[in-house]
């Protein structure tokens, strides 16, 4: 399986949309974990605020990552200003898959 970095950039002032979508998100992401090598949420310069959320994920084509990314619920509740995915390849760091 390829490995692939999803980086997704909120619109400006659109907390308000993440947090209502938070908890279906999380549910979301949960139930694929077994696809999710790293994920979290990106924060702006100061280090609280909301600004984004990042994936390294596993699939078979870059084709599918991009299914799975239009299908989290903070994707269809429009939060996003700008996502992008990429074929990765995790080379260092610990927790690194074999």
């Amino acid at each position: 399986m390829a490995q692939f970095l999803i980086n997704a950039r909120d619109k400006a002032g659109a907390l308000e949309v993440r947090m209502e979508n938070r908890p279906a998100h999380l549910d979301w992401a949960k139930a694929h974990a077994d696809k999710v090598l790293m994920a979290g949420p990106v924060f702006g310069d100061d280090g609280e605020t909301f600004a984004g959320s990042t994936f390294v994920v596993e699939f078979d084509s870059l084709a599918d990552a991009k299914a799975w990314a239009a299908e989290d619920p903070y994707a269809k509740a429009g939060l996003f200003e700008t996502v992008e995915i990429r074929p990765f390849n995790w080379l260092l760091g610990g927790g690194k898959p074999d």
